[in-house]
């Protein structure tokens, strides 16, 4: 696997790096500084297989940098936000524009290796003091009609709670005791109906009707 790590700060890149150790495996590790240095990484190595990213870095405003980052990649490839501000208008503009996960940098490492694997399993891990906010988006609205809700079947309903916690398709296939293709078929469903275009902004959109909440009992802070 490899991992990019895209911060301006040396010495959180080293303190990252021995924490990425942990993940177990063939692990290496390529690094940026800056977004012009990210974004040239990405053209250049092309089997990068997550990104790492801080929000505040030189060179480019963040959410040009995340844009750009996000067309060069490969759909499946996610980016990670890490950043010292868990502000919840950055974590919802950073879901919109593409974003994977927002982990605060003041999370511990037993909390970063979990949502690192969460996201890597196909699972979505923001911060669960956004998700317990619930109400309105950065722009004053919410991300789906509270009538959203009605045109779910209750089966659905079961997979929108299990995405809302974090899970993977394999997980709440797992769960539900359903084939993991049966449980795609559901995850359209349930992005069309809540009129989001990735299971990320799902789950944010989920907590804000009230439709679920987090499950961050497997993240141990």
């Amino acid at each position: 696997m490899k991992i990019l790590i895209a911060d301006d700060h040396e010495l959180f890149r080293d303190g990252l790096r021995h924490v990425l150790d942990q993940l177990g495996g063939p692990l290496t590790t390529v690094e940026a500084s800056d977004f012009q240095q990210a974004i040239e990484m990405v053209e250049r190595e092309r089997d990068i297989d997550i990104v790492l990213l801080d929000l505040s870095m030189p060179g480019m405003v963040w959410n040009e940098g995340l844009q750009r980052l996000r067309d060069l990649l490969p759909e499946h490839v996610p980016i990670i936000i890490l950043s010292a501000s868990d502000d919840r208008r950055h974590v919802l503009q950073a879901v919109n524009l593409g974003a994977a996960g927002f982990i605060p940098k003041t999370s511990s490492s037993r909390v970063m290796l979990s949502a690192l694997k969460l996201v890597l399993s196909g699972g979505v891990y923001l911060p669960p003091a956004l998700l317990d906010q619930g109400g309105q988006t950065d722009s004053g609205g919410p991300l789906a009609n509270e009538n959203a809700v009605s045109f779910l079947t209750p089966r659905q309903r079961e997979v929108l709670t299990l995405l809302g916690q974090g899970k993977s398709n394999k997980e709440i296939a797992r769960v539900l005791q359903l084939a993991e293709g049966t449980v795609k078929l559901h995850v359209t469903a349930i992005l069309k109906a809540l009129n989001v275009n990735n299971r990320t902004r799902a789950v944010v959109a989920a907590s804000q009707l009230g439709l679920t909440a987090p499950d961050a009992s497997h993240l141990a802070r």
